[in-house]
């Protein structure tokens, strides 16, 4: 029988690399991530999140480190740098030490994150690099499909926490698999939770299906969110965009019991 759900408020990292996507456009360094970066935190964003890839299409190489050193001012926030540790993420790791790193399986070219690690066949080259962040003193989550058979193993080679991939979620926002889809996301959730990883989760979560999410998945620590609140800032501005997903946030433990 499940025990208790635990209630903590979902931290909300705001993921800029399309910010820098509609920078590199021009040679004019508009719009500055940095600048973005500061507005989403003076809103009240407890985190950052980038996602460097290796032909540098959005985020480069020095947005990482002038992050992590904006981030220094900004203590009790997060800097989450995500990205393929077989590919790019470990020389960022190494040198600029984020409080997390969350390991992603891309291919060079893919145009956007779409599965997570599965297991047996990844653990032998995962294990060195999580032990590796944890010995540097950064947190590693693990990029994950909702599989709960998946998540004892997931703990087993050191990780933290695992991202739950939530696209198919999103996909299935307002048809008659929504129900289903949540269903699925909160078993995986509490198969995490019963093995003693924290819960993050991203990729297509919006102002419309992020409530329900929060509500109805169990432990979720934090929600990385890119595309949806960028589009959204185009039109609201970044303040009032930040605190609607914090909103959002709030509707979703509206109702949760705190015992």
């Amino acid at each position: 029988m499940t025990s208790a759900r635990p209630v903590h408020r979902t931290a909300l990292s705001v993921n800029i690399n399309k910010v820098a996507l509609v920078r590199n456009t021009r040679h004019l360094g508009i719009p500055s991530v940095t600048h973005a970066a500061t507005l989403c935190l003076q809103a009240g964003a407890q985190g950052i999140t980038v996602h460097p890839r290796p032909d540098e299409r959005h985020i480069r190489g020095q947005d990482v480190t002038d992050l992590a050193t904006l981030m220094q001012a900004w203590p009790g926030r997060e800097y989450n740098i995500e990205g393929n540790p077989l590919q790019n993420l470990m020389d960022f790791i190494r040198t600029v030490r984020p409080h997390q790193a969350t390991f992603v399986p891309d291919g060079e070219g893919q145009f956007t994150s779409d599965h997570g690690w599965s297991f047996p066949q990844d653990a032998q080259r995962l294990r060195p690099l999580v032990a590796e962040c944890r010995a540097l003193g950064v947190r590693v989550s693990l990029f994950m499909d909702a599989i709960p058979e998946q998540m004892a193993a997931a703990k087993a080679i050191g990780a933290d926490r695992v991202e739950l991939y939530t696209e198919p979620y999103a996909a299935a926002w307002g048809s008659a698999q929504q129900a289903a889809q949540l269903e699925r996301y909160r078993a995986a959730a509490q198969a995490a939770l019963d093995v003693g990883l924290g819960v993050n989760a991203g990729h297509d979560l919006n102002r419309h299906n992020l409530a329900a999410f929060v509500r109805g998945v169990p432990g979720v620590l934090e929600v990385s969110i890119g595309h949806a609140l960028i589009a959204d800032a185009l039109e609201l501005g970044y303040a009032a965009t930040v605190q609607a997903y914090q909103r959002c946030i709030d509707d979703g433990f509206a109702g949760l019991s705190h015992s």
